[in-house]
C-alpha cells in the first residue's frame, strides 16, 4: 500500500480507462455520492466508468444517477471509495478482495487494503477528499456532480449537525451550492421525507427500543419479521441508528439488524465519551469515532448479548 495525495490521485485517475468504482454495502449518501460524482467526473473525461454496490440502492438516491449512462466494460482499474475494510464491501468482496487498485476514505480505521490509498481522517465526508481529487482533475463541476457531492457531505454530517462537521466541511458545501446543488431538495429527501413503510419500521423499532447499564446504552433490533410486517427492508434503515442516542442519557446506541441469512449487522453511535470505532474494532468493525459499524456470523439474540458485555468495558 502507497499512500498518496490529491494529485496523484487526479493523475492515476485521468491516466486509466475502464475504472469500476465499487460503494460499500447497505449504501449510504457518501458512498454513493463519491461513487456517482466521480463516475460523472470520469464520463465527462471521455473514459468508461461504472458504479456497482453489493446491496440494492434505494430508491431515494435515484437522482444521483438517473441522468446519465454507465457502459458495461471489463473492468480494467478498480476504485473504492467511502469503503474502510474490504469486508464492508459485502457480497462485493468475493470478487473484488485484493485486486483493489485505489480507494478513496476518510475513516480512520481503514485498514490500507488496496494498493494506493487517498485518507483524509479528517474530513467529515469522503465526499470532501473526492470534491478536492475532481478539481484536481480538471473536470467542470456541473449540477449533477455538485448534487452528488452535497448529498455525500449532508448525510455524513446528519445535515451539518455532527461534531464530524468542520470549517472545511461548510466552504465545501457553500462552494457546491454555489456551483448548482439543490441543498433545500436534497435535505429534504434524507431527512424529511419517509416512505410509509420506513414509518411503521421507524415505530416497531422505537416500541421494541431497550436500555441497559444505567439507561447508558440503547438497543434497537430491527428482525426479518418486522420487514415482513410492515412491508419494508433492510434498505429502508439507515435512519434508524440516530434514533439510538437522541435519548437523554444514552452513551451508546445500538442498532442490531437481522439479514436474511439469520447473521446480522450492528450500527454503532456514540458520543464523545465512547470511541464507536474502538467498539466495533472488537467484533472485526471499524468506521468513525461517533459512528461505527461490525458484522457477527451469528443470531440477533447472541450478538446483542457479546456487544452489551463490550459495552461496559467502554463505560467508565
Amino acid at each position: 500500500m502507497t499512500k498518496i495525495n490529491v494529485e496523484k490521485c487526479a493523475g492515476l485517475l485521468k491516466e486509466k480507462d475502464n475504472i469500476l468504482i465499487l460503494t460499500h454495502a447497505h449504501p449510504d449518501g457518501d458512498t454513493l455520492g463519491c461513487g456517482f460524482a466521480l463516475c460523472r467526473a470520469l464520463l465527462q473525461l471521455g473514459k468508461k466508468a461504472r458504479v456497482i454496490c453489493g446491496d440494492e440502492i434505494p430508491a431515494k438516491y435515484a437522482y444521483l444517477y438517473r441522468d446519465i449512462t454507465m457502459p458495461d466494460f471489463e473492468a480494467e482499474y478498480i476504485v473504492a471509495v467511502d469503503v474502510a475494510t474490504e469486508n464492508l464491501l459485502g457480497s462485493l468482496a468475493d470478487t473484488y478482495g485484493g485486486k483493489i487498485d485505489l480507494c478513496i476514505d476518510h475513516h480512520g480505521s481503514n485498514t490500507a487494503y488496496a494498493e494506493y490509498l487517498l485518507l483524509n481522517a479528517d474530513a467529515a465526508a469522503a465526499a470532501e477528499t473526492v470534491f478536492k481529487v475532481i478539481k484536481a482533475m480538471r473536470v467542470k463541476i456541473d449540477k449533477g456532480i455538485a448534487d452528488c457531492l452535497y448529498t455525500g457531505l449532508t448525510t455524513d454530517t446528519g445535515c451539518f449537525r455532527y461534531a464530524s462537521t468542520t470549517s472545511n466541511t461548510y466552504r465545501a458545501a457553500a462552494e457546491l451550492i454555489d456551483l448548482g446543488a439543490d441543498n433545500g431538495i436534497i435535505n429534504r429527501v434524507m431527512f424529511e421525507t419517509k416512505t410509509k413503510t420506513y414509518a411503521a419500521l421507524e415505530r416497531l423499532a422505537i416500541e421494541g427500543m431497550r436500555f441497559y447499564e444505567n439507561e447508558r446504552v440503547c438497543v434497537i433490533t430491527v428482525t426479518q419479521e418486522m420487514y415482513r410486517v410492515t412491508g419494508s427492508g433492510e434498505e429502508e434503515t439507515e435512519a434508524i441508528a440516530p434514533l439510538t442516542r437522541q435519548t437523554e442519557g444514552v452513551e451508546i446506541g445500538l442498532t442490531i439488524r437481522e439479514k436474511a441469512d439469520g447473521k446480522c449487522k450492528c450500527s454503532i453511535r456514540t458520543y464523545e465519551s465512547v470511541d464507536a470505532s474502538a467498539l466495533a474494532a472488537c467484533f472485526g468493525g471499524g468506521g468513525h469515532k461517533q459512528a461505527a459499524a461490525c458484522k457477527f456470523d451469528c443470531g440477533v439474540a447472541e450478538a446483542k448479548k457479546l456487544l452489551l458485555a463490550k459495552c461496559r468495558d467502554f463505560l467508565s
